[in-house]
């Protein structure tokens, strides 16, 4: 378990935001199909919390995604902020919606039966910032900006 404190988080354009409060809060991955799909990666890194430790500042949408669950998302940028059964009371966050994701390591793998291994670690892959691809620096220079981190 992680004892960290609150943290914010929210949507990429803003318009949904919120505060939580962490205590207690357990990171994992879930390689599910449908977590898979929802967030459009090779799993999905959520962090679990009790649905009274977050407050929310701008309501987010709610997507019933199967029969047993529902994902809140920003009815806007379509940022996908989380995941809950419909039958319990805890929420769970996805780590990229948080402001500051650190601090936070994941306890376990969920949805093993859709698990792409190869993905898993990728530690001896070449790594290129962000800021380090012309292309990319490009791209924000000409919109007159600079390269977010």
């Amino acid at each position: 378990m992680t004892e960290i404190g609150r943290k914010s988080g929210g949507c990429q354009c803003g318009k949904v935001r919120y505060n939580v409060d962490m205590t207690g809060a357990e990171a994992y991955l879930c390689h599910c199909r449908m977590c898979q799909r929802a967030t459009g990666g090779f799993a999905a890194s959520f962090v679990q919390i009790p649905t009274g430790a977050i407050e929310w500042q701008g309501e987010p949408s709610w997507y019933g995604s199967s029969p047993v669950a529902k994902r809140p998302f920003c009815p806007d940028c379509g940022t996908p902020l989380g995941f809950k059964f419909n039958n319990r009371t805890g929420l769970d966050l996805t780590l990229g919606s948080l402001d500051d994701p650190y601090g936070l390591d994941p306890v376990a793998h969920a949805g093993a039966e859709s698990i792409h291994e190869s993905w898993l670690d990728t530690s001896k892959l070449p790594r290129k910032r962000s800021d380090e691809t012309a292309s990319v620096v490009k791209q924000w220079q000409d919109a007159g900006l600079q390269v977010p981190e």
